[in-house]
Order: C-alpha cells, then structure tokens, then sequence
C-alpha cells in the first residue's frame, strides 16, 4: 500500500524535494500527493512545481490559528493524504489539527530534543558549547518541539564552526535523516511509546 504524504512548509523547501525524489525512486513506499504553503514565495511551492507535485499557497491573511489549520485539513483531506510531513513550518498548529492527525504528523528539528528546543537551535547550540548536535524527526504533538521521537542524527561541532557552517552540516544531516525516518515509520509498524516511536521490525532494508 502506498502512503499519501502531504507536505507543509513555509521555507525553502530542500527537506521537500529530498522526500519527493526518495518516493519517486521507489526508496520510500510513498507519494507526495499535495504541497502546501503560507508563504507565497515558499521554495518548497516551486520545487513541488517543478518536480509535477499537486502545490498550493494557502493564504493566512484575516483567518484565525483555528481557520486557517481547518482550511489546511480539507485541503489535505480532499487529497486524500495519510501521512503530514512538516519541512520548515513556522507555524504553531492547533490542538485541532494535532488530534485530527494525531500520530500522523511528523516534523524535523535541527537540534537533538529535548536539547534546543524552539527557534536558533543552531545559535543555541553554539553558544552552550556541545561538542554534539544533530536533528531530530518525531511526531507533533500540542507542544512545541516535543513529540515522540522517531530518529535523531548527530552532528559533531567543530572548534572553528560559525553559525552558517554548523547549520550546512545539520541541514545535509536531515536530507538523510528525513527520508530514512519515513521510510522507518512507514515500513516499521510503528508503536508510540512514552516520548519514544518504537518499532516491531528489526530491521529496514535499504
């Protein structure tokens, strides 16, 4: 059986075309069915475009948090998707939306949770000094940066990093770790435990 994803961004939509050509390779049993955004000029619209995936702007200007999530979630059921994958959404979903796709909404974070949670994970990553960071794929829950965890990729920190090569490295990390995290959620039969998302299969291949 094939997943239907559907993607909501508001950036430059890298982790996006990662996911779409990892369903298109066959590498993760899934399709990208429809690509959303709320801002205009988002990349991930343009790649969706570009790469012939179903992509719209959906407009928040005059609607409520509560609005615009509904207006959000027919859109997504009316293509039918299973799955909602979030690739750098700056925008706090409501309860609402969480429980109307309760553990089927996955997010990544350039940071290891619960380190670093919210917004300059990088910066906050630099300024406590770890030796370690990373990112992390987990399920959304009602608080920010905080749901199940699925994977979680380390990145080491180097002496030299600046702000702008630290987050180069952790973006390269998640254009790995965001597919193989579907690809293990997807496969896995996957089971919420705790702050975890335990897995009855041993083993993915690929």
């Amino acid at each position: 059986m094939i997943t239907r994803i559907g993607v909501i961004s508001s950036g430059r939509g890298e982790n996006a075309r990662y996911i779409i050509e990892a369903a298109r390779s066959g590498y993760l049993p899934a399709e990208v069915a429809i690509v959303l955004a709320d801002q205009q000029d988002a990349g991930a619209l343009r790649i969706a475009r570009d790469l012939g995936v179903e992509a719209h702007f959906l407009d928040p200007s005059g609607l409520s948090r509560a609005e615009y999530d509904q207006l959000l979630i027919d859109r997504l059921e009316r293509a039918g998707v299973d799955l909602v994958v979030l690739t750098g959404y700056m925008r706090i979903l409501t309860p609402e939306f969480v429980r109307h796709f309760k553990n089927r909404t996955i997010n990544i974070h350039p940071a290891l949770l619960p380190a670093f949670r919210g917004l300059d994970a990088f910066q906050q990553a630099l300024d406590y000094g770890v030796k370690v960071t990373g990112t992390t794929v987990h399920l959304v829950d009602e608080e920010v940066d905080h749901g199940p965890i699925i994977l979680q990729a380390p990145v080491e920190v180097r002496d030299d990093d600046t702000f702008e090569s630290l987050k180069a490295r952790v973006q390269e990390a998640e254009y790995r770790a965001y597919p193989q995290a579907l690809k293990l959620f997807i496969e896995g039969r996957p089971r919420v435990v705790g702050r975890k998302v335990v897995f009855e299969r041993d083993e993915i291949k690929g």
